[in-house]
Parts: structure tokens; C-alpha cells; sequence
């Protein structure tokens, strides 16, 4: 297993198992250099939004990178204000132009209610996602899911969509397993993407990890990225740091036992929890 190894997506489509995050990377040269750094440490996964709004960078990033394009998998997101079709439509067109390319390789909905939409959700995701499915039919775009869907967000989606979500993207890391979405995706042959997988840097103070740390001769870091391939999810770990970007990706050559990782799938809370879709004031 490497950096370049990966995951399978319902459709065929090959996603690389550990992705670089960029979620809190400021636009400008700061997003454009950890982008550089983190393909040049190898990652061949790069993650954006619309909500990171630093589309821009992160493709000037690739540009500069002198790695091909088709050899990154680069993934953004519909930002909440542009659900519904005709809003979808035009923010996809915007993502394209803003990141420099002409297709996407997984474009998801960023959240599934939104506050601007809360009084029809599912209406604005059915349109938002019919928006998406004409782009994935026409080769815009390679694979197509969502982010922060719980199960029944995902019930609501397939009363009308003509393709089902390859991915969802959630908040897991250790002490926050959420075991019902999870289990949902797995039973629908969904690929589970970890985003903050060191818990936004709450993970660096939990007393078990640093014991883990110590006993693998390992960072804190590189145990929960660890953990979080041995649960088969696809961790997505962002820095701007160059030493730190590396270090992320030396997380192959050693295997946490079950007992560990036992120990690890009991801190619940130690980074808190994911917020509530239906509930989050934005």
C-alpha cells in the first residue's frame, strides 16, 4: 500500500486511498505551495470546495506542480448557497474555470441542509444532484457524491436520482466512529471519506494516542491516519506545513494491532463530535 494506491468506486472509477485536504489552507501562496509540497511528497489526491474558496490556488498549485493533470484525482464541492439546478449548474461551471481544468474527478454536495434551503432540503438536493448527474453523463465529471449525509439525507436523494452517491465525505477521526452513517455507506458500496481525520488538531492532546505514538515509534498523527486506513476509510489530512505534509505520508509501513486499535475506536469525544446538518447555522 502507497499513496497511490486505491479505493474502487462503484462505477470503476479508481480513487487514491489517502488524500491532501486543504479545508482552512488560506487562499494565495500559501494554498498554491502546500499543494505543490503535497505532490511533490507524492499525494495524487487533492481535495477543494467552493466553501474553501481557494479553487483558485489549489489549481494554480497543480498547474505549477508539473505533474499531469490526469494523473491527480481532484475533488471540489457545491457550496450551500448554490443548490438547485440552475445555482449548481453555473457554480460547477465557476469550479471548472476557477481550478483550471476541464473535468472534475469527483465533485459532492457539501452539505445536505444547508439553512438557506432548510425549508426544502430535499428538494433542493434532488435538483442540485440532477444538476451534478447531467455533468457526470456528459464526462465533466468522473464520479459523483455528497459530504455530511446522514443516512436519511441519502433516503430523501434516491427517491429521484438516476445515479446513486459513489462517496460521502464525513467527519471521522478517533473518538468520533459515527458507526449508522458509516454502516449505510458500506452497506450501499459507498467509498467513506475522512475529512479532519486528526480531529482539527484536537488529536494532539489525547494521553492514549501519545501512548500509541510511543509504542509504534510513530507521530500522534501517523497512528490516527493509520487507524483510519485500517477502518478502510480514505483520510484526507491537511498542513501547510512542509515537514508535516511529509510526515502524513509515512503512514505504510507499519500496522496497529487489533487490540490498539481497539483502544483507539473507544476515546469517544476526544475530538468532539460531528456537527448535526439539520441543525448548523449555515
Amino acid at each position: 500500500m502507497s499513496l497511490t494506491s486505491t479505493y474502487t468506486l462503484k462505477n470503476g472509477v479508481k480513487i487514491p486511498q489517502v488524500g491532501f485536504g486543504t479545508w482552512q489552507t488560506p487562499d494565495g501562496q500559501v494554498a498554491v505551495d502546500s499543494v505543490k509540497t503535497a505532490l511533490a511528497a507524492g499525494y495524487r489526491h487533492i481535495d477543494t470546495a467552493q466553501g474553501y474558496k481557494n479553487e483558485e490556488s489549489v489549481g494554480r498549485g497543480i498547474k505549477e506542480s508539473g505533474v499531469a493533470r490526469e494523473e491527480i484525482f481532484l475533488t471540489t464541492k457545491v457550496w450551500n448557497g448554490n443548490h438547485s439546478y440552475e445555482l449548481a449548474k453555473s457554480s460547477i461551471e465557476k469550479s471548472l474555470h476557477e481550478l483550471g481544468t476541464d473535468y472534475l474527478d469527483l465533485l459532492l454536495i457539501h452539505w445536505p441542509n444547508p439553512i438557506a434551503f432548510r425549508d426544502n432540503w430535499e428538494e433542493a438536493n434532488a435538483e442540485t444532484w440532477r444538476a451534478m448527474e447531467e455533468f457526470y453523463e456528459a464526462g465533466k465529471i468522473k464520479a459523483i457524491g455528497v459530504s455530511n449525509f446522514r443516512p436519511h439525507h441519502l433516503d430523501a436523494l434516491s427517491k429521484t436520482a438516476k445515479v446513486f452517491p459513489m462517496v460521502n465525505q464525513i467527519f471521522l477521526a478517533p473518538g468520533e466512529l459515527m458507526a449508522e452513517t458509516v454502516q449505510y455507506a458500506r452497506d450501499h458500496e459507498m467509498v467513506i471519506e475522512a475529512y479532519s481525520p486528526l480531529g482539527t488538531g484536537k488529536i494532539f492532546d489525547v494521553p492514549e494516542m501519545k501512548e500509541l505514538a510511543q509504542k509504534y515509534n510513530k507521530t500522534i498523527a501517523q497512528v490516527a491516519l493509520r487507524w483510519s486506513l485500517q477502518h478502510e476509510f480514505l483520510p484526507l489530512p491537511k498542513s501547510v506545513t512542509p515537514s508535516r505534509i511529509e510526515e502524513n505520508t509515512a503512514i505504510f509501513d507499519f500496522e496497529l494491532s487489533d487490540a490498539d486499535m481497539k483502544i483507539i475506536d473507544g476515546l469517544d469525544g476526544v475530538v468532539g463530535k460531528a456537527l448535526d446538518p439539520d441543525t448548523a447555522q449555515f
